[in-house]
């Protein structure tokens, strides 16, 4: 953990009690003027640290921007995921870099943020609007001990862990409609990319996308997608904290994605259905040339839809654009 995140997660935990300077000096390594330095340099960049000279440093208030050293200093030490956070001002997707840095070897956990994205994209190649400092739009790089076939698996968890996440830090429960989206009605505000490199029988890396439209108002969607998307804010009626909800999804999907590690996929299924809004109703799903109508059932131990034709025939459906039945 780098100075910074150890002096934040000081900060943090000590409240209006504070935290010395001399403790801080001695947490680090370092001299009490050397604390000094990264102090102010946290008040550069906007962070209100209060210097009071009965209870030491006491953080009064952070920034609206995503900080790799304030994230860290945020999560539970010892996950996976997160373990190395970096943030880009700006970047064309957050996918690609975590996807350059999987074909360098670098180990699963990484998470890859950005306050904005020039060319960030969603499934089936659709563009990803991305503006600046109004949502979490981000990467995680990932090497599962799982069949290809069974990587449907880590869309079901990363939902179930974003829903969680989003109940943590604000009063607000959206759904989950399969594959990848989430939904307050016919609204959606946010959704799930999978890309993965693999051989035949096992997974090389893979890149699990998430963009979650936080703060972003009515206005700053385009003009074709206001009618069908929608933010937390929207929905809160008052702006959320990024960073503390950046947070929360990353302790959430370490969380999870080290219960699946360990054959807990099954009561992560069994979350996922109850908050699916997919599950009972009709469906159509195209599939590139092929389409299926029929109701969905339930997912299967790969995180398949299974969908009962009109037929009576039991379908395992692994992808594909999803239309609702309006509900009765």
């Amino acid at each position: 953990m780098t100075p910074d995140a150890v002096i934040l997660r000081a900060l943090r935990g000590s409240g209006d009690a504070g935290a010395s300077g001399a403790d801080l000096a001695q947490r680090l390594g370092i001299s009490r003027a050397a604390v000094w330095a990264r102090i102010e340099e946290l008040r550069r960049v906007g962070y209100d640290i209060e210097a009071s000279p009965h209870r030491g440093y006491l953080l009064r208030g952070a920034p609206d921007v995503l900080h790799a050293d304030d994230l860290m200093a945020r999560l539970e030490p010892g996950g996976v995921i997160g373990r190395d956070i970096r943030v880009f001002h700006e970047t064309a997707s957050t996918n690609d870099i975590a996807d350059r840095l999987a074909r360098d070897g670098v180990a699963e956990g990484i998470v890859i943020l950005a306050e904005s994205q020039t060319q960030g994209r969603g499934r089936l190649g659709r563009r990803w609007d991305s503006p600046a400092g109004r949502g979490l739009w981000m990467s995680v790089l990932l090497r599962p001990s799982l069949h290809p076939s069974a990587a449907t698996q880590l869309t079901v968890l990363a939902a179930v862990a974003c829903v969680r996440a989003i109940e943590r830090q604000v009063p607000l429960r959206p759904d989950i409609k399969w594959p990848n989206d989430l939904m307050f009605g016919t609204r959606k505000c946010g959704g799930i990319l999978l890309e993965m490199s693999a051989e035949l029988d096992h997974i090389r890396h893979v890149v699990l996308g998430l963009g979650l439209d936080v703060n972003v108002t009515a206005s700053e969607f385009p003009a074709a997608l206001r009618p069908i998307a929608t933010s937390l804010q929207a929905q809160l009626g008052r702006r959320v904290d990024r960073a503390a909800l950046a947070a929360s999804v990353i302790g959430e999907l370490d969380r999870a994605y080290r219960a699946l590690g360990s054959g807990g996929f099954p009561a992560l299924a069994d979350e996922w259905e109850e908050r699916c809004a997919t599950l009972g109703r009709r469906v159509t799903i195209r599939m590139g040339a092929r389409e299926l109508t029929g109701t969905a059932e339930s997912i299967d131990d790969d995180g398949a839809l299974c969908v009962r034709t009109e037929h009576g025939r039991l379908e395992r459906v692994v992808g594909g654009d999803v239309s609702l039945a309006a509900a009765p």
